[in-house]
C-alpha cells in the first residue's frame, strides 16, 4: 500500500519555562491509502493538536511530517497552503460556512476557485449521500447546527482529497445521522482510495475503522476494535 501521510517523532510545546506543556511527546503515525483510522481520547487528550499539525494547521516544535512523497514540514507557508487545497479535506468542529452563500453556492465557489466547471453530480451525490440535497438553495443561518455540519463534511470530500482529517465530526449530529457519517468516511476511504483519519471521544463511532489508536498522555496506543461497542 501507498503511505500518504506520515509523522516522525512529532513533539509539539505550547508555552515557555514553567508554563511549558508537551502536547504531543514524540509521535510516530503512518495512514495508507484507502485507510480509515480512528483516534480516540476525551477532551484535552490531544488529538485536535495531533490532526490539525498533520493537516499543517500548526507546525510541530520537532519532528518531521511527509503528505505523499512531499516532506509537508518543511515547506513554506505558501507551498504548504497549495498542499492543503489539493491534498486534504478538513472536517472541523468549526464548519466556516460563508454565511452571504447557498448551500449550492458554496460548492460553485470552490469550483471557480479551482478554475473548473460546476460539478453536478458530485454535488449531489455528496448531499444526498448525507440527506441534504434539499437544503441547496438555503443559507447557513437557516440551518440547524447539524446541517451546517453535514454541509461542511460535504465541502471536505467535494475536491476528492487523498487525505481526510476529521475533528469531531459527529459531535453536532444525533445518533442516526452521525452513524451515517461516520459510514460515508469509511465508504470515502475504501472504496476511493483515501487515507481517513477521524479523531472523536464517543467509542461508538469507531466500529467502521479499520485501526483504532488511543491519545494517552501526548502518545498514540493501538487498540483493538473489539474493545468499543459495535454497530450492528
Amino acid at each position: 500500500m501507498t503511505q500518504s501521510l506520515v509523522m516522525e517523532h512529532v513533539v509539539k510545546k505550547f508555552g515557555s519555562g514553567h508554563t511549558e506543556i508537551t502536547a504531543l511527546k514524540g509521535i510516530d503515525f503512518a495512514i495508507d491509502a484507502g485507510e480509515f483510522v480512528a483516534v480516540i481520547g476525551p477532551s484535552g487528550s490531544g488529538k485536535s493538536t495531533f490532526l490539525t499539525i498533520a493537516g499543517g494547521l500548526q507546525t510541530p516544535t520537532a519532528g518531521s511530517i511527509h503528505i505523499g512523497t512531499a516532506d509537508f514540514s518543511n515547506l513554506n507557508e505558501k507551498k504548504r497552503a497549495q498542499l492543503r487545497l489539493r491534498k486534504i479535506g478538513f472536517i472541523l468542529q468549526g464548519t466556516n460556512l460563508i454565511p452571504f452563500l447557498t448551500v449550492a453556492d458554496q460548492f460553485k465557489f470552490i469550483d471557480q476557485v479551482e478554475h473548473r466547471k460546476f460539478q453536478t453530480t458530485r454535488f449531489k451525490d455528496l448531499l444526498t449521500s448525507l440527506d441534504i440535497y434539499e437544503l441547496k438553495d438555503k443559507l447557513p443561518r437557516d440551518l440547524s447546527g447539524g446541517e451546517r455540519q453535514r454541509v461542511a463534511i460535504a465541502k471536505a470530500l467535494y475536491n476528492d482529497p487523498a487525505v481526510i482529517l476529521a475533528d469531531e465530526p459527529t459531535a453536532a449530529l444525533d445518533t442516526n445521522h452521525a452513524y451515517d457519517v461516520v459510514k460515508l468516511l469509511a465508504k470515502e476511504a475504501h472504496e476511493k482510495n483515501k487515507a481517513t483519519i477521524m479523531v472523536t471521544h464517543d467509542p461508538r463511532m469507531v466500529a467502521y475503522a479499520d485501526r483504532v489508536l488511543a491519545m494517552e498522555d501526548g502518545l498514540l496506543v493501538e487498540k483493538q476494535i473489539s474493545d468499543y461497542q459495535v454497530v450492528e
